[in-house]
């Protein structure tokens, strides 16, 4: 059996879980999620805790998955995610209007990047970003595209990073000799 699928979910005080057929609806303060479920998985609740179950060993390469699904929606509308950015460059910065974030990249003209529903972008600094929300995927996918708006460079290092990301440095053109 999955060692992942088989650990319980401990449900926190005010999260209210629901059991509709093929998917778990979980409501906290940080939102509403709904997860839907692979076929061949249950989850049942018993006394504050979620178990995740499968109708036979067809399923088993999703039990797991199942199992983490679930279990991030719950942290999600209690805790919820975030991710930070930070924006590396002379001249890159970026600035909160309304419901957009503005940038100035490097390029010609600014980039305006609207902020979908349910995710919140805070503009700490003008070179640092915090995504946060209750979907984990959907944080993770909004500061990819963030991200994806000036990648960074292997040469010079600047662009759209995620805070902690690692990036090799490549070593430039070495130039025409003197003499000759």
């Amino acid at each position: 059996m999955s060692r992942i699928g088989r650990k319980p979910i401990a449900v926190p005080s005010g999260v209210k879980v629901a059991l509709p057929g093929g998917r778990v609806e979980v409501q906290g303060p940080k939102g509403k999620l709904a997860v839907l479920l692979p076929a061949g998985i249950h989850f049942e609740q018993k006394e504050g805790v979620l178990t995740a179950t499968r109708a036979s060993e067809e399923h088993r390469a999703v039990h797991g998955l199942a199992r983490a699904l679930v279990a991030n929606a719950v942290r999600g509308v209690t805790e919820g995610f975030k991710k930070d950015l930070d924006i590396v460059g002379v001249g890159y910065r970026a600035e909160l209007k309304g419901k957009a974030v503005n940038f100035a990249l490097g390029y010609s003209h600014p980039v305006v990047f609207p902020i979908p529903e349910g995710i919140t972008i805070t503009v700490e600094k003008q070179t640092h970003l915090v995504v946060s929300g209750a979907d984990k995927g959907q944080v993770g996918q909004v500061a990819a595209d963030l991200r994806a708006l000036r990648p960074p460079d292997p040469y010079k290092q600047k662009g759209v990073r995620i805070t902690g990301e690692r990036l090799k440095k490549k070593a430039g053109k070495a130039g025409a000799k003197a003499g000759g």
